[in-house]
C-alpha cells in the first residue's frame, strides 16, 4: 500500500504575463513575469542574458547560507545587472512571497542559468 502522506517539494511557480520585442533591437525582448516563492521553496543562485528588474508585492523572510534570516519588504524594488548571480535563498516562515519581475534579455536564450 501507497501512503497518502506523500507532500510534494514546494515550487517556485512563474507565470508569464507578457513577452514582446524591444523596438528597434530585434535580438532582446522583454518578459514580465509574476514569480511566488511558497514557504520552504530554494531559489537557486542563477543569471539572465539581460536586465532584471523587480518589485516586491508580499514579502516574507529567507534565509542565505551563512547569513542572518532577511525580511523581503512589499515595495522593495531593484534592478540586476546582466550576467550578475543572484538568489540562492530559501523561504522561511509561512509566507509566500510575491514578486513582479520585467526581464529585458538576449531572445533566444534560456530566460536564466543555474550556477553552482
Amino acid at each position: 500500500m501507497v501512503s497518502a502522506d506523500f507532500n510534494p517539494a514546494p515550487a517556485i511557480k512563474r507565470t508569464e504575463l507578457s513577452r514582446s520585442p524591444v523596438t528597434g533591437l530585434d535580438h532582446l525582448e522583454i518578459v514580465t513575469q509574476l514569480v511566488e516563492f511558497p514557504p520552504g521553496v530554494t531559489s537557486p543562485r542563477h543569471y539572465h542574458h539581460g536586465e532584471e528588474t523587480f518589485y516586491v508585492l508580499e514579502g516574507g523572510m529567507v534565509l542565505e547560507p551563512g547569513r542572518p534570516p532577511l525580511e523581503r519588504f512589499p515595495g522593495e524594488h531593484g534592478v540586476i545587472p546582466r550576467g550578475l548571480h543572484h538568489s540562492g535563498y530559501t523561504v522561511v516562515g509561512d509566507q509566500t512571497i510575491k514578486v513582479l519581475s520585467v526581464y529585458v534579455v538576449d531572445k533566444g536564450k534560456p530566460l536564466q542559468e543555474s550556477v553552482s
